[in-house]
């Protein structure tokens, strides 16, 4: 890490993330071993980092040479899945947040990352701008950057363009197939980009690991700009796509002021992840059934498989009844579950937001509905405008 300071510049504050992206603390610093000074200046061979908490370090200004103070670690990865980063014979998938330190007080500034000793027959990729040397990247700040995942190995590619933006698919797997997976991603892409308005982006890139993700059930992580979604085939991950694309809106643009401005030091709590995540869910799901894109997951329908979700949980909470209950009757049912229930946030989260669906549409004969609520607090997000939690989806 190659750090540009002023002649009079005093000692350097470095740190790595806590956490990033998934809301947890999960201490990327725990990995890190021998922090030292890369390339010392003449007579400064004491000048050794301090470690100020298990993520910070202060580095002796006294380790400057030409205008820079160099720092060098080493650190360890090799898990798969979108949240982790991995480097083995195979390929490297990397979450910058998870590896690279980034100096507290200057975020804002301009950063480039380099990778050496990349093997002849791998390619880079990753939705960032290109640096001057190969298998390099820029952005415009430390948060820009880790918010773009990158992939280096002999993945396989795709583009197609579609409702005014360009998209990219890199795929990591040894069998899948094309055609069905860039049929649904343009079903997919298409109706959401539509519902929303257009594009918050010019170009999109999806990272697909297929077949070689090791937990049940698949999982995706969000990006502004792109995401990495891993999952046992290609009818999995083109469901998963359909809720984190959705995020490119919900959660990139539109995000609870409790998560502004991101603080990679601590946990910052928030009361409105049933919105973010649970109703993101809800138009994943719309979107699948309405550009009758994946109409099954494993076999089982998507209606199907979401009614089936509801009434497990209104089992769950003991409450089930034959008796008619009124549309509002069920949103306070599913409220209460939420505190009760041993089901997660983003399953209760989607149940609410098909009932608020239907309980606009049912107040005004179907005239709106809660696609118009997501357009509204869109229009909010493009004036750099956050909703105040829950309150704040209330108040639409």
């Amino acid at each position: 890490m190659r750090v540009p300071v002023a002649a009079d510049q005093r000692d350097l504050v470095v740190a790595l993330p806590a956490w990033n992206a998934l809301y947890q603390v999960r201490d990327f610093a725990y990995r890190v071993r021998d922090v030292r000074i890369g390339k010392a200046a003449a007579g400064a061979s004491a000048a050794i980092p301090y470690k100020l908490d298990k993520q910070t370090w202060r580095i002796p200004a006294a380790a400057a040479v030409d205008g820079s103070i160099e720092i060098a670690y080493s650190i360890s990865w090799d898990e798969a899945g979108p949240f982790n980063s991995q480097l083995n014979t195979r390929h490297a998938f990397v979450n910058f947040a998870e590896v690279l330190m980034y100096v507290p007080d200057r975020r804002a500034e301009n950063v480039e990352v380099k990778f050496a000793d990349v093997p002849s027959d791998w390619k880079s990729i990753a939705e960032l701008p290109s640096g001057a040397a190969p298998n390099s990247f820029t952005a415009e700040s430390y948060d820009k950057l880790v918010d773009a995942p990158v992939e280096i190995s002999k993945f396989e590619q795709f583009e197609f363009d579609n409702a005014g933006a360009h998209f990219r698919v890199v795929v990591d797997s040894r069998e899948w197939n094309r055609a069905t997976l860039e049929d649904s991603l343009k079903r997919i892409t298409g109706y959401e980009v539509k519902l929303m308005g257009g594009p918050p982006f010019k170009e999109y890139t999806f990272f697909f690991h297929i077949g070689a993700f090791p937990e049940a059930g698949g999982g995706g992580m969000e990006h502004a700009k792109c995401t990495a979604i891993g999952g046992s085939s290609v009818e999995m991950v083109s469901a998963i796509a359909a809720h984190e694309f959705f995020h490119a809106w919900n959660v990139k643009r539109i995000r609870p002021q409790s998560l502004e401005p991101v603080d990679y030091t601590k946990e910052q709590y928030s009361r409105a992840l049933w919105f973010a995540e649970g109703v993101t869910s809800t138009y994943g799901s719309f979107a699948l059934e309405r550009s009758a894109s994946g109409r099954r997951i494993n076999g089982t329908p998507i209606s199907a498989s979401r009614f089936a979700n509801c009434n497990r949980v209104r089992l769950a909470s003991g409450k089930a009844s034959r008796n008619r209950v009124s549309i509002h009757g069920l949103i306070n049912m599913t409220l209460t579950i939420s505190r009760t229930a041993a089901s997660p946030t983003t399953t209760k989260g989607q149940l609410i937001g098909d009932m608020l669906d239907l309980a606009i549409r049912d107040a005004t004969d179907n005239h709106k509905s809660l696609d118009d609520v997501l357009r509204s607090l869109n229009e909010s997000a493009k004036q750099g405008k956050f909703y105040d939690e829950s309150a704040g989806i209330r108040g639409r």
